[in-house]
């Protein structure tokens, strides 16, 4: 590469998604003399899974993914997970509403809407199943206001589509929560770099790659650049790096070569939408309705029949259908997955393969299937389905890390692990569900884990400003969050029980 050297920067991050625009934003607030760049292999902001077509979970507040409550082996239901991610988005509403209310974002109808979130299950055996699971969560605080219902007349009014034309003796039965939101983080993304391109000391640059990433004497870090029009590079300097690319953070991880990285693979998993602008029909639909995953599925996969905002324009969407590709990225390469290969992640790569058979039937199931089979599974949500009223989409790209366990072997993770250097100088962001949701926790952790001497230092009082709960266990605390939650509705618009 030439030494075409162009300057260095504090803190320089990879990708322009959610997650790098919410560092940053973080960043920015806490710190305002920091000089820091976005670098974007594509030529606009949040064009692979911050995308709101791209994005699987939209808002996810763990009221209505069921995946998040397994049932134990005594036929309890545990909720533990759902209160962790269910308080973690609340971080996230406090955050939006410190930005909205400070100006930095105008309108909080830009990016988030209030849509009550249900589960929605069919036969006798997940009747029962559900109604164990909202008496745990009803019981506990974060779940305040949780409704339950078996009755077929009930749960017309609640969501009329997914109960139009349905055998009257099929036993079936939802929760609701009205506290729900859908959140277009493609749009919220936007709103923040708006913001912080009014910010001194900021950058960003669109169709540039990262290529190589080297340690400096100094304990920096020189980034390697290649512009994607005119194949021309140079290098950047930087003290921190953030790699926020989404699946293409495995790959430039690697390049670092810190020991930190042996070991981690990644598991591409591809998906595809069914999704209606039909007005007629997405007006008379005002729910995110979560159903059962099938056995062997990623997370990613449960199957939901979703009310979205997207450009001013409401949308019914219905998925995912899980495929599988190569790449890492939507507009990756279908390289990715074998250049991603090393010595020291082949074998956990093979016992993962070796380990997760039903995840690979499930996968190989959903690659065979046919337009007619797609269209049986939406016809489980919403009986009266006209195909016509659809259309197919291709989502987002998913790269679910595989790292090695206690036998260093191999294990698949299916949540967001942080991958930072002895040093902190470099982090990682790897993996995907519940992702764009949590992304302010995610953040929050980063920084209490990467810059725990700024933090503690002086960084703690201004982050209290913007998280008013920080420090503090919602878990635990059920007056914190009904002003919290009292609070963040009134500035995002969304309801309150």
């Amino acid at each position: 590469m030439a030494d075409n050297h162009s300057g260095d920067f504090d803190v320089v991050l990879v990708g322009a998604g959610i997650m790098s625009m919410t560092l940053a934003t973080f960043l920015k607030e806490l710190q305002p003399h920091l000089k820091i760049k976005i670098i974007e292999r594509l030529e606009g902001e949040a064009q692979e899974s911050s995308g709101p077509w791209n994005n699987a979970g939209t808002g996810h507040a763990a009221n209505c993914e069921l995946n998040y409550t397994p049932q134990r082996p005594d036929g309890s239901v545990d909720i533990s997970r759902a209160l962790e991610v269910n308080v973690e988005f609340d971080m996230s509403r406090q955050f939006w509403s410190y930005l909205i209310r400070k100006g930095a974002i105008q309108r909080a109808d830009s990016f988030i809407h209030p849509v009550p979130h249900m589960s929605f299950v069919i036969g006798a055996d997940r009747q029962a199943f559900l109604k164990k699971r909202h008496a745990a969560m009803s019981a506990h605080h974060c779940y305040r206001g949780m409704e339950y219902s078996e009755d077929h007349k009930q749960i017309a009014e609640w969501a009329p589509l997914i109960m139009e034309g349905r055998d009257p003796g099929q036993p079936v039965a939802a929760t609701r929560m009205v506290t729900g939101a859908d959140v277009n983080y493609g749009a919220l993304t936007t709103n923040l770099l708006n913001y912080l391109r009014r910010q001194d000391g900021f950058s960003i640059e669109f169709s540039q790659q990262v290529t190589d990433l080297h340690r400096r004497t100094d304990g920096g870090w020189t980034i390697g650049v290649k512009d994607e029009k005119t194949h021309a590079k140079r290098s950047l300097g930087a003290k921190y790096v953030f790699l926020g690319a989404g699946g293409a953070a495995l790959t430039l991880l690697q390049k670092s070569g810190i020991p930190e990285a042996d070991g981690f693979a990644g598991f591409p998993v591809s998906g595809i939408w069914l999704r209606s602008g039909k007005q007629e029909i997405a007006t008379r639909h005002m729910a995110k309705v979560y159903g059962m995953a099938a056995t062997g599925s990623p997370p990613m996969s449960v199957p939901h029949l979703d009310t979205r905002y997207v450009d001013g324009k409401r949308w019914l969407l219905f998925g995912p259908f899980a495929g599988f590709s190569t790449k890492f990225l939507k507009h990756g390469s279908m390289f990715d997955l074998p250049l991603s290969l090393r010595p020291d992640n082949l074998l956990q790569l093979l016992a993962v393969a070796r380990d997760n058979l039903p995840l690979e039937e499930y996968l190989i199931g959903q690659v065979l299937q046919t337009k007619a089979h797609r269209f049986d599974a939406l016809r489980d949500f919403y009986p009266a389905v006209d195909e016509k009223d659809w259309e197919f989409d291709v989502a987002g790209q998913r790269v679910q890390i595989i790292r090695k366990d206690v036998a260093r072997t191999g294990k698949l993770e299916f949540g967001t692990e942080i991958v930072h250097s002895a040093d902190s100088s470099i982090v990682a962001l790897l993996g995907a569900s519940p992702g764009a949701s949590t992304a302010v926790w995610i953040m929050v952790h980063m920084l209490e884990n990467c810059f725990h001497e700024q933090l503690t230092g002086h960084w703690v009082p201004k982050l209290k400003e913007m998280i008013p709960s920080y420090g503090q266990d919602l878990k635990t605390d059920a007056s914190l969050v009904e002003r919290v939650r009292k609070d963040t509705a009134e500035v995002l618009g969304l309801h309150t029980v």
